[in-house]
This record gives structure tokens, C-alpha cells and sequence, in this order.
């Protein structure tokens, strides 16, 4: 007898986005862990690392001293949706208008993002560099990949219908200049 794939039943069609959106709202993720919509499914991944504190908390203290007039630099576990792309993603670090938190609910527009950051990992890395990158490009002002693994970190600005137009790689303990809207270097020797 020849071994096939059985149906078990009838292909069920992909759930529209903002019931995605209500079922994530609604999880108890485990301590530590964050759920997001990548590729139009529900991924549960891990916080960042404790070694990434010291680096997240001088990233954001530099990006808060020059954020854009009313926008907040945070760390806090927060999903914005990008509602054209089917997206929602709570990134690890973000600068964002403060006026998005006004809302009631639990997700914010992603056109608040002034700035976006991703300390990669192995197991985010894919869809920090891949997935995450085409919908910010369509969008967020800058986004940066903290890159822990390699020890450097990429600055992508200029955002089109296309993708960023820009991209910048720097090793920690370099400078890098962030672009409009923050137009300052930052400074990556505690990093």
C-alpha cells in the first residue's frame, strides 16, 4: 500500500486580520515571551536577553534625548498594527508618538513609529532582517537591527513604497548617524 497524506477535512480559509489581531490581544503569552503577526499567523518568541538591557536602555536613552517633538522612546511590550500589510508586531525597542497611547485598546497604529529597533536573534532573526524589513520599509522613518550575534548594528532609513532607500552598517563601539527625523549620532561604545 502506498503511504499519502490524508485530508482531514476541508482546507479552512486564513482568518482575516483583525480577528488575529482580537485572538492576540486576548493570549496569556508565558512570562517573558511576546506574540506577534508575522506572514498572517500567530508567532510566540522570547524577550531579548538579559545581556541586552544595558545596550536597550543606552539605546533609548540616546533616541528619548532626541526623538521628535511629543514622541516617546519605550521599551514596554506594545503591538502596532500595520493594517495594509496584515502586520502586527511588538518590537523591542521604539520611538513613537505619544498621542497613539491616548486610544483605548490594545494595539497602535504603526504610521506613529518614528523609529523601530530589533535586537535580533537567533530565533527572530529571519524575521528581523526579512518580513520586518519590507513592512517598516513602507512606513517607519529609521529602523535599526541590533545585531548581537555579529556585533554590529544597521540603521535603514528613507522608506518608500519599495523598501528603504538607505542602509548603514557600523560595528559597536563605532558612531552612527541616525537620520531625520533625529538627526544625531549615536553613540555605540557602551555597546
Amino acid at each position: 500500500m502506498t503511504e499519502r497524506a490524508t485530508p482531514i477535512g476541508a482546507a479552512s480559509a486564513p482568518e482575516p486580520f483583525e480577528s488575529l489581531l482580537r485572538t492576540v490581544a486576548e493570549m496569556n503569552t508565558p512570562a517573558g515571551f511576546k506574540a506577534e503577526l508575522i506572514r498572517g499567523k500567530i508567532v510566540v518568541s522570547p524577550f531579548s536577553k538579559l545581556r541586552c538591557l544595558r545596550r536597550m536602555r543606552a539605546l533609548r536613552e540616546q533616541l528619548q534625548a532626541h526623538a521628535p517633538e511629543g514622541h516617546i522612546a519605550e521599551t514596554a511590550p506594545f503591538l502596532f498594527r500595520f493594517s495594509a500589510a496584515e502586520r502586527a508586531y511588538g518590537p523591542d525597542l521604539f520611538v513613537a508618538d505619544e498621542a497613539a497611547f491616548e486610544e483605548d485598546g490594545r494595539h497602535a497604529d504603526g504610521a506613529a513609529l518614528s523609529l523601530v529597533a530589533e535586537f535580533a536573534s537567533v530565533s527572530t532573526k529571519d524575521a528581523d532582517w526579512n518580513e520586518k524589513l519590507d513592512v517598516y520599509g513602507s512606513l517607519v522613518p529609521v529602523y535599526l537591527v541590533v545585531d548581537m550575534q555579529d556585533s554590529e548594528i544597521t540603521c535603514f532609513s528613507d522608506p518608500s513604497s519599495h523598501g528603504y532607500r538607505t542602509r548603514r552598517t557600523v560595528s559597536f563601539g563605532e558612531t552612527l548617524a541616525v537620520p531625520a527625523p533625529f538627526d544625531f549620532t549615536l553613540d555605540l561604545s557602551v555597546f
